[in-house]
């Protein structure tokens, strides 16, 4: 089984208000480095996306791929490789966990990535690690600057525009 890369980060807003930026695919070029553009291709009964097409953009791959969605609960949302040019696997997973009464998440991001072209484990494992950083500080920066998140973070000094994920 291939080996995968995670990280955490804490947001100052509600479970539901963090999923609610995560499934909001429409969005994502709006406040992600590497996506560039997002089309929903099929959703289910309850309106979430379980087909994505994404065009990305980040330095060393470039592609165009679609992914399945897998949601479980409202707290888990999974995803795995359909098609790609670039990529043999894309596999990965957002956590989420109440903290603090509810009013903070702890969002794990786990990702596998397996690229087509030859690449030493360890340069694939540094590209993981860069889009992971990437997508949770995006999120965290993107959810706490809605105009109806909870109280802003302490550290504003980043601009919005700064923000990257996958």
């Amino acid at each position: 089984m291939a080996e995968h890369t995670s990280s955490s980060i804490t947001i100052e807003a509600a479970p539901a208000e963090v999923m609610g930026v995560i499934a909001d695919f429409d969005r994502y070029p709006e406040w992600t480095g590497e996506v560039k553009e997002a089309e929903v291709l099929a959703t289910d009964d309850r309106g979430r996306a379980v087909q994505v097409r994404l065009l990305l953009d980040a330095g060393a791959i470039k592609d165009d791929h679609t992914l399945a969605y897998t949601w479980t609960g409202a707290d888990e949302v999974s995803w795995s490789l359909v098609k790609s040019q670039m990529l043999r696997a894309l596999d990965g997973s957002y956590r989420l966990a109440a903290l603090k009464d509810g009013t903070v998440t702890e969002v794990t991001y786990q990702l596998t990535v397996d690229v087509k072209i030859p690449m030493l484990g360890m340069i694939k494992r540094k590209a993981e690690k860069v889009i992971i950083e990437r997508a949770l500080e995006g999120l965290k920066r993107r959810v706490e600057s809605r105009p109806d998140a909870g109280p802003a973070p302490a550290d504003e000094s980043a601009p919005a525009d700064e923000a990257k994920k996958l």
